[in-house]
Order: C-alpha cells, then sequence, then structure tokens
C-alpha cells in the first residue's frame, strides 16, 4: 500500500489494530520529518524555496523559518499528528484571524490557495508570516499594561466566539490527567512514587478548594499559553505568536505569566496588566483565587507533557535532563514550594 494511501487513513476514525499501525506510522514520518520534505511541502503551495531552512524553538509541532527566493522568510507550522482535529485547528485560525483584522498584533496564518490549514499526502501545515522581536520586559510597566491592552481587546472577542472544539483548561485536564500518567506509566524513581503520589493529590485538592473560593468565573476563549516568550516586542509594540495551545478557560490564565517576583512585585504588575486590560474588558477580581491555582497545574501538566512526548527523538534531544533522579527530586521541590503558596490569599486588586 502507497504511503499517500496509509498516511491519509490515519484520519479516519477507525478504533482497531489497523489504526494503531497506521497511526504509529504517520507519527514515524513526523518524527523523522527530513529538511526534503519540509522545503518540498511548501513548494507543492506555489512558494519557491531558495534552499534555508531553520528549525525554530518549537517541539509539539515542527516550526521553520524558510527562505525565499523572491527574498524574506516565512514560517512553517507542521502539526503533530493525532493532537488536534482540523476543526481545532480551523477554529485556532478563525480566531487569530478575526483578531488581525480588528488590527489586534497577532500573527495568524496566511490564506494559501484560500485556505490556512494545509495538506500534503503526509502532513498538516500552516504558513505565517516571518515576525522579529525581543523578549518582554516584565520589569517594565508600560510594556505591561500595553499588554494588558491586548489581552483585553483579545478577550472581548473571545466573549461573543466560544471555543467549540478546543478543550477546557481544568484540574482534570491540566492535573489529575497528567498525573496518572506520570504514575501509571511508571516514570518516578521508585523511591520518589509516594512522595510525588501523595504531594499531588493534596495539590490537586488545594487547587479545588481555590477554584470553589473563586465560584462560578466566566470561562472564554483563551490563548492559552501567554507566557512572555510567546510575546515578540518590537519599537511599535508586540507580536502575538503561537495559539496552537488555545484552549477554554478563565481570562485569568492570559495574564498570570506576566507577574513575577515576590508578592508586592506581583502587585504591582498585576495593577500595570489590569489598568491596561480593563480599558476594554471587565475583569471579575474573584478570579484573583486562582493565579496559583493555575500556576500549580501549569507545572504538574508541563512535566505530563514531556512524559507524553519522550518517545519522540527530538524530545530527548532537547530535554536532556528530563526523566532523571536529580529532575524529579526538583519537579517535587517545586511542588512543595506550590503548596505553601496555594494557603496564602489572593493577590488583591483595587481597581
Amino acid at each position: 500500500m502507497p504511503n499517500s494511501v496509509i498516511l491519509t487513513l490515519t484520519l479516519t476514525n477507525w478504533s482497531s489494530p489497523v489504526n494503531k499501525f497506521l497511526t504509529m506510522v504517520t507519527q514515524q514520518a513526523y518524527a523523522n520529518l527530513s529538511p526534503d520534505q519540509v522545503l518540498n511541502s511548501i513548494e507543492q503551495f506555489g512558494y519557491q524555496c531558495d534552499g534555508r531552512l531553520l528549525a525554530l524553538n518549537s517541539y509539539e509541532n515542527r516550526v521553520y523559518r524558510v527562505g525565499l527566493e523572491t527574498g524574506g522568510n516565512i514560517v512553517a507550522k507542521f502539526y503533530r499528528p493525532n493532537r488536534w482535529s482540523d476543526e481545532a485547528i480551523l477554529e485556532e485560525h478563525a480566531f487569530t484571524q478575526e483578531l488581525a483584522e480588528l488590527e489586534i498584533p497577532v500573527v495568524a496564518p496566511i490564506i494559501t490557495e484560500g485556505q490556512t490549514l494545509l495538506k500534503t499526502e503526509e502532513f498538516r501545515l500552516s504558513l505565517f508570516e516571518n515576525r522579529g522581536g525581543r523578549a518582554l520586559d516584565l520589569e517594565d510597566f508600560d510594556q505591561l499594561e500595553q499588554m494588558g491592552r491586548f489581552m483585553g481587546r483579545i478577550h472581548k472577542v473571545a466573549h461573543g466566539r466560544p471555543f467549540e472544539h478546543r478543550p477546557t483548561l481544568n484540574i482534570d485536564t491540566f492535573g489529575h490527567s497528567p498525573r496518572s500518567y506520570i504514575l501509571e506509566n511508571n516514570f518516578l524513581p521508585p523511591e520518589l512514587v509516594d512522595a510525588y503520589s501523595s504531594l499531588t493529590e493534596q495539590l490537586l485538592s488545594e487547587a479545588q478548594h481555590c477554584y470553589d473560593r473563586a465560584g462560578d468565573v466566566r470561562l472564554i476563549a483563551c490563548h492559552g499559553d501567554a507566557h512572555p516568550s510567546n510575546v515578540l516586542w518590537t519599537d511599535n509594540g508586540p507580536h502575538i505568536v503561537d495559539f496552537d495551545d488555545a484552549r477554554v478557560a478563565p481570562s485569568i490564565q492570559d495574564l498570570w505569566m506576566y507577574l513575577s517576583g515576590d508578592r508586592s512585585d506581583q502587585t504591582a504588575a498585576l495593577d500595570a496588566v489590569l489598568a491596561g486590560y480593563t480599558e476594554f474588558c471587565e475583569f471579575d477580581a474573584r478570579e484573583l483565587h486562582l493565579v496559583e491555582a493555575l500556576r500549580t497545574l501549569r507545572l504538574i501538566h508541563y512535566f505530563g507533557w514531556l512524559a507524553k512526548r519522550w518517545d519522540d527523538p527530538a524530545f530527548k534531544r532537547a530535554f536532556p535532563w528530563f526523566n532523571t533522579q536529580r529532575c524529579w527530586e526538583d519537579h517535587i521541590l517545586s511542588l512543595r514550594e506550590q503548596a505553601a503558596l496555594l494557603h496564602e490569599e489572593p493577590l488583591t486588586w483595587f481597581g
């Protein structure tokens, strides 16, 4: 059976040994994605590549900066198989395109041959304009206020555009699920299993108390992974990139990662972010109960994500420190520090 047929069949919904085999073939092709395949895939859609190719800092997907014979570069994202459905990817694309049309500085996919999600015989990919910039300065309150404005504008759109095909970020998806995967697949050294199991059980219980204190907060379409590295700052302001982890979540999920330092530093940063945010979107102060809960879930989910991807050779090259004795000891120490923070009063905002 030709490879093109095999790889196309993986998109079906079969639940059988045959489908498992086809999925394995697709994943193997993705893991072995070569420079020639990258360039050939892009040229199928009318772009003439000049041979320049740089792998960018992305692991969930394969992302490359590609030089064009006409000058300049584009960015090509090859989607990891079996992670998102076509509907989920297109939902993200539609969201970012709407934001771009409103002149909100997000990097939306290029429409090529009438499509944003492109398909070859083997891969799904999208193309983006190449944007540069420097890191967001978390100590610059003017930048934080400007980020707050743009997040407020994004969330104003999100309130009228609920996601239908994207998951919800909650204690189950970002807490219990990755915890179970780590324990069930024996990633931990035997002498650390009990410590990790009991500690994460306690943390998830405390996180649930934080959610209970926050009450019935509104869930919206969020960027989902709005850490400072997903902001490229220029003299004209930011470019907000990589909506690949867009999810349904409380709005604070797109704000808390701009808060760093001790409590007084975080309070000052929060004031700056919300000063900009509330120019465009209301903020429910009850969501401040969720900051440390979401930080805790991110820590647990991150290690679960690494564990789930550990069969991918790219992860072993990029994260050689993972799955070592020292790695798990340090992770447990970080989680213990979070246990104390979950008991503290939430940050205050007097807006």
